[in-house]
Order: structure tokens, then sequence, then C-alpha cells
């Protein structure tokens, strides 16, 4: 839906052909902007053309189930869909426990600002102790399939990746390139290609036919995987995240783009690692870009704050 007054947009708008205006740019970068005829409408003149806008959306896969609606990711058990009555699950595969496991977390998340702030969590543990988060005392491997990178897209995926582990105190491991074609369903364990360990989290650039959520106004998807032993807490082991690779490269080559492009690559790991939409635009987790929001804000830190404390599982 679109919102704001004539002039003044609250996100990040494309042109009905997709191309990312000028002005949105110069909008972004507080520089003055001359009105275009295709923004503005008066009733009984000529209809208004549609705006696109581009909507970061998360999806939380979960194990083998995928439950989405309106953007929000929703936890459902392994093999289960939401509403479903529980039953016994067999044994899944994976790694011996304890891989890469340390006596105490690898890194400290800072303090969550004394203001607090709006922001909400993908998941909560079954008793309601805390968010499911991965585990600290581990580090989280990332590869980056490079098929249809934009130019600059790898140097702008470590950068986000940095700036969540100083905002988490997670630390993320670059293992290079992979060639794992990303799917929807994909296993969170994969001896054969990454040896013995939890996958590490794929990150891929997708063309709106490998992915048609790209063609219409979605700019990324993120979610993880999760595992719990017995009645022990839940944990985020692997997970991806998916970059529609046109807009990003039409955005890069932007004078201005960087920054936007970041702040979306932002808000898809923030989903990868716990955080799910807000109603606040204020917020980098509002579901739409937000030209004026460029980095995490008090809300986002304090939920990435609590997802970086999250429970060590040696026993995983």
């Amino acid at each position: 839906m679109d919102g704001g007054a004539p002039g003044r947009p609250d996100a990040l708008r494309a042109s009905p052909t997709g191309r990312v205006p000028q002005w949105v740019l110069d909008e972004a970068a507080g520089r003055p902007t001359a009105d275009e005829g295709w923004r503005e409408w008066t009733p009984g003149e000529q209809q208004p053309r549609r705006r696109r806008r581009r909507r970061m959306r998360g999806l939380l896969a979960v194990l083998v189930v995928l439950v989405v609606a309106l953007g929000a990711a929703w936890l459902a058990n392994p093999g289960l869909l939401a509403g479903d009555p529980p039953v016994a699950q067999p044994a899944l595969p994976g790694p011996p426990p304890g891989q890469e496991s340390t006596e105490a977390p690898l890194g400290a998340p800072p303090p969550a600002p004394a203001t607090g702030g709006t922001h909400a969590f993908v998941a909560l543990q079954p008793d309601g102790t805390g968010p499911v988060a991965f585990d600290p005392c581990r580090p989280i491997h990332y590869v980056i399939r490079p098929d249809n990178a934009p130019v600059g897209g790898e140097l702008l995926l470590h950068e986000a990746f940095a700036r969540v582990t100083a905002a988490t105190g997670l630390q993320f491991v670059y293992d290079g390139a992979t060639e794992e074609p990303p799917a929807e369903k994909r296993e969170p364990y994969q001896p054969d290609r990454y040896g013995d360990r939890w996958a590490p989290v794929l990150v891929s650039w997708q063309t709106g036919e490998e992915n048609p959520d790209f063609v219409g106004d979605v700019a990324g998807e993120a979610g993880s995987h999760w595992r719990s032993v017995g009645t022990g807490p839940q944990v985020y082991v692997t997970g991806g995240v998916a970059l529609d690779s046109a807009f990003f490269a039409e955005l890069l080559a932007s004078p201005d783009g960087y920054p936007i492009a970041r702040a979306i690559v932002l808000h898809e790991i923030g989903h990868l690692v716990g955080l799910d939409h807000v109603d606040d635009p204020a917020q980098l987790m509002f579901p739409t870009a937000s030209g004026g929001i460029l980095d995490f804000s008090a809300g986002d830190l304090t939920g990435l704050s609590a997802l970086g404390a999250g429970t060590c599982v040696p026993d995983l």
C-alpha cells in the first residue's frame, strides 16, 4: 500500500518499470529533489501509476517447513504446519555434538540502548524464557554463491555481517564461495558438501527466474533453521539470505545507492539472527525499506542485544 503525502515518500520506491529513480536516492541522501510527473496525480484528470515498493520479507525455514503470511515468519515444529497437533518426531540427521563449541561465548553483545525501542523476535523459546537465537559459543559460518552477484556485492555483504557482529557479539566467519544452489527446503546438514558440521549460512544473489518473489516488490528474504536436544532450548544452526540480484545491481550502480543497499542487507541479516518485522517505521525492521533509516535503530539494537545473549548448547 502507498502512504505519505505527495512529495514525502515514506519508503524506497521504484518507477513503474522497477527502476530506482534518482529522486529516491536524492531524498535518501537529504538532497533537494525536483517533482516528477508520475509521482503525483489529480483525481479526475488521470489514474495514478502503480508504484512498486521494495519490501524486505523474512522467511523462516524451520527445517523443511515454510510458514509465511504477509512477509512475517512463523515458527512451527519440525515437520508440522502451524495448528497441527504435536506428534513424535523421528531422529533428524546432524553432526556430532559440540562441533566448534567453546566454554564461553566468543563475543558479548553491547548493552541495549537505555531508551529501548520497538522490536520483535521471529520465535520465542517454548517456556518463554527468551528468543530463539544462535549459539554464542560457536562461530556462525557463511558462504556466498557468486552467481549473479552485482559489482560491489561481496564487500557489501562482509560489511553487513561485521555490523551485525558488532551489534550482537555473534561471530560470523566467511568460508568463501560455494556452488550450492538455493533451495526452498535446504538441508541444514550437508556433510558431503561442507563436512561433518552444520551447513554454513548460504547467501545467494537470485534472479526472478530462480525466485518469483523477486519479480514483484520483494528485495530480499532471510531466515534460519533451528534444532534442539530433548527439552533443551531451541537454537538456530544455519540459515539463508536471498537477495534480488537485478535490483541490487541497479542500486549499487547508482551514486547514492550503497547506503540503501546496505540497509536492506542489514534488515535481512536481522531476520537471519532472529528479528521479526515491527510496525514502527523508525526501526530498520519495518517491513518496507525507508530512505531515512539506513542503520539499526534503538529498538533493533535492543532486540539484537538479546539475540546475542542466547544460550550455549554444547550438546547440539
